[in-house]
């Protein structure tokens, strides 16, 4: 196959199409986009700015990637990104936005899927396989590390970050930081970690043993009356020092929101 650009689409002489791109109906490619090759735009999504998408997406119907941040701060003239990894899928009135500064980069990763009318602003990175169901919606400088899942209508808080493997329960008013392999819900308006996330865990391949530290770590951490760095300690003593109970450990410490 060629590449394939329906009559009524809009794409720029300078846009970079890779090997058998189809650009749908009413589709609207600006100069500085790069289409990875077999990627599908389709009927009136609008992509602009410096955006680099990769092979094998889907960009399904009035998704925007890469128009101008929301961010007050932004200076016309400023250059910055919009990067989408390979096997993407962006679905119906999705919206991707440019970074602030000269440089920023807005980032989803490879093997993504980002529902229906949701929103990554400025400086927003997603890691790898991440779900993000309909109408999430991220604030500036929000990570979403590999793996994780973010409920419909939940809504994160600039600079927050929710480690691997964690998931996030729909409409949760996500404030602090979500720590990894962990369920966070909302309870009585609040966030709170409900403990490991033993369903996504268990699919993912994870072992008994490992299912089992994080248990520990949850109990020292959340239960045993200890304050944080009392309990952090009692996990690096008291826990089997496994891959994924140090990452835990490393999480609460590096955090500068605070973890929920």
């Amino acid at each position: 196959m060629a590449i394939q650009i329906h009559p009524t689409a809009l794409v720029d002489k300078n846009a970079q199409l890779g090997e058998d791109v189809e650009i749908g109906p009413y589709a609207s490619v600006g100069p500085d986009v790069k289409i990875g090759a077999r990627t599908v735009v389709q009927q009136g999504a609008i992509l602009r700015g410096h955006s680099t998408i990769g092979e094998d997406c889907q960009i399904f119907p009035y998704a925007c990637i890469g128009m101008k941040t929301q961010d007050l701060k932004y200076k016309d003239g400023s250059v910055s990104y919009v990067e989408i990894g390979n096997r993407t899928v962006i679905r119906e009135f999705a919206t991707v936005h440019l970074g602030t500064k000269d440089g920023e980069k807005t980032i989803i990763g490879d093997d993504c899927l980002f529902m229906a009318y949701c929103h990554a602003a400025h400086g927003v990175i997603l890691g790898n396989h991440v779900i993000c169901s309909n109408s999430v919606q991220l604030a500036g400088d929000v990570h979403i590390q590999d793996w994780a899942i973010v409920g419909g209508c939940a809504a994160a808080h600039q600079f927050c970050s929710i480690g691997r493997h964690a998931m996030v329960g729909g409409m949760t008013k996500i404030r602090q930081d979500v720590p990894p392999f962990m369920l966070c819900d909302m309870v009585d308006g609040g966030m709170k970690i409900i403990g490991p996330n033993v369903v996504g865990l268990t699919r993912r391949g994870f072992s008994r043993d490992v299912i089992t530290a994080l248990k520990e770590a949850f109990r020292f951490i959340y239960h045993s009356g200890l304050n944080r760095s009392q309990a952090l300690e009692r996990v690096e003593n008291d826990v089997e020092p496994i891959d994924e109970v140090k990452e835990l450990v490393a999480f609460y410490r590096n955090s500068t929101r605070g973890v929920c």
